[in-house]
């Protein structure tokens, strides 16, 4: 994980989301989702507490819910579906490059190695681990994963993150009795949870060498 990565995770809890969603949006909602699941820039950004929280402001009338779902379910399956393209034909000869500000090869090796260990289901999985889930879809892509069965598990993945989390923040708002005083800290272990993963990766492999 690149020193800007880490820089960047330290001060996600200081980014006032609640105030980035209201200022982009539905239409800002959908280009950051469709971002960070299948294009390479997108790799940072802070895609579960943003979907938590935009179904938070939901409950609270900022959004409407049944405009929301949609809206985000299709820009997840997008973005997937978009990766695997880009994978597919441009894959590698982009990934043959060396390390540099934007790309790190690390970041792939990590995604094949999950691809090794959890087959197809790596496109649902990843949708739940930063950086895995950007490279995910476009590493099908390069592999040649059949068409059909890429797009399946994009329908689950992108249904079970997209969706899930954002329905999770709108019933966490509607059931829970003054639930702003704890979207925060709600958030900060949305963000703990999803980086494990990757972090025991990290120093399971510092370990070894």
């Amino acid at each position: 994980m690149s020193i800007c990565l880490r820089m960047l995770y330290l001060i996600l809890p200081m980014f006032d989301l609640t105030s980035l969603i209201q200022g982009v949006g539905y239409l800002g909602l959908f280009a950051i989702i469709f971002a960070e699941s299948g294009i390479l820039l997108g790799f940072f950004l802070p895609g579960d507490s943003l979907l938590f929280t935009a179904g938070f402001l939901a409950s609270q009338g900022y959004l409407n819910i049944w405009a929301l779902i949609p809206l985000l379910f299709i820009a997840a399956f997008l973005g997937d579906s978009v990766g695997y393209l880009f994978g597919k034909k441009a894959g590698p000869r982009v990934f043959s490059r060396p390390k540099s500000f934007w790309f790190n090869p690390a970041n792939v090796g990590r995604t094949r190695a999950f691809f090794e260990r959890y087959g197809a289901k790596t496109i649902v999985l990843a949708r739940f681990i930063p950086v895995v889930r950007t490279f995910a879809p476009i590493m099908a892509g390069v592999g040649e994963m059949k068409y059909q069965t890429f797009v399946l598990y994009n329908f689950v993945g992108a249904l079970a993150w997209a969706v899930g989390l954002t329905l999770a923040g709108y019933f966490f708002g509607q059931v829970i009795p003054d639930a702003d005083r704890y979207i925060l800290p709600i958030v900060l272990l949305i963000i703990l949870v999803s980086l494990a993963p990757p972090v025991w990766h990290v120093f399971k492999e510092s370990r070894r060498k």
